[in-house]
């Protein structure tokens, strides 16, 4: 069941800070996304690859499609013909199987680099030096990828001011590389910020948050 009315007040507040909404319909049915498809949604993020084919197949055509999951190498090239943002990517190893397969297309693949932030060592992500060593040295062999921004998830805690320490953290790193030159460069997206803590994070200047529970009820 949709709140519609939850979504329309998010809408409303994200529109005062020019902030993206994904609407996270992993394990939805299609007719939920419907539904928000309906009211203006465009923009929605899935996390298993199978599920976001099945949808993709059944749905309006002008949705704008995130992977917003751990992507497995293996399972690029299914999503490669039609996925709008490739979120997370967590690895220079899957950049490159990414780049591999939206070559054999001829098409650009816009990616968002995931950064470690969280205490948890079970989210992915580049630290510091491996975003550097990407940027500075391997960044130019990727011709079919286009670096749009950055992503993060934080700790999973009630901490706020943890949280938006790691936050400004992300921020920081995407500050650091924002006027990077380069033809596949072009960095203008930080995500983070879940149904949790999407107000802290805009607060410390998200651009694109991720929202599903709200939306869509619990899982």
């Amino acid at each position: 069941m949709i709140n519609t009315e939850t979504y329309q007040k998010i809408i409303e507040e994200l529109k005062l800070t020019n902030t993206t909404l994904v609407a996270v319909s992993k394990t939805k049915p299609a007719i939920d996304i419907e539904a928000l498809y309906k009211l203006g949604q465009r923009d929605f993020g899935e996390n298993y690859v199978q599920e976001l084919i099945d949808k993709q197949d059944v749905l309006p055509s002008d949705i704008q499609w995130h992977f917003i999951g751990h992507l497995q190498r293996n399972k690029v090239k299914y999503i490669i013909p039609f996925v709008y943002l490739i979120e997370g990517v967590d690895s220079y190893k899957l950049l490159k199987e990414i780049n591999t397969q939206a070559g054999k297309i001829n098409r650009m693949i816009d990616c968002l680099i995931q950064i470690h932030i969280a205490k948890e060592e079970t989210k992915f992500g580049f630290d510091e030096a491996e975003l550097d060593e990407l940027f500075l040295t391997n960044l130019h062999n990727l011709t079919h990828i286009r670096i749009k921004g950055m992503m993060g998830m934080a700790s999973f805690s009630e901490d706020k001011e943890s949280v938006r320490l790691e936050f400004r953290r992300l921020k920081s790193l995407f500050d650091k590389y924002k006027n990077f030159e380069s033809p596949n460069c072009q960095l203008s997206i930080i995500s983070m910020g879940m149904s949790g803590d999407y107000s802290l994070a805009i607060e410390e200047g998200s651009t694109l948050v991720r929202i599903g529970s709200l939306l869509f009820g619990n899982r």
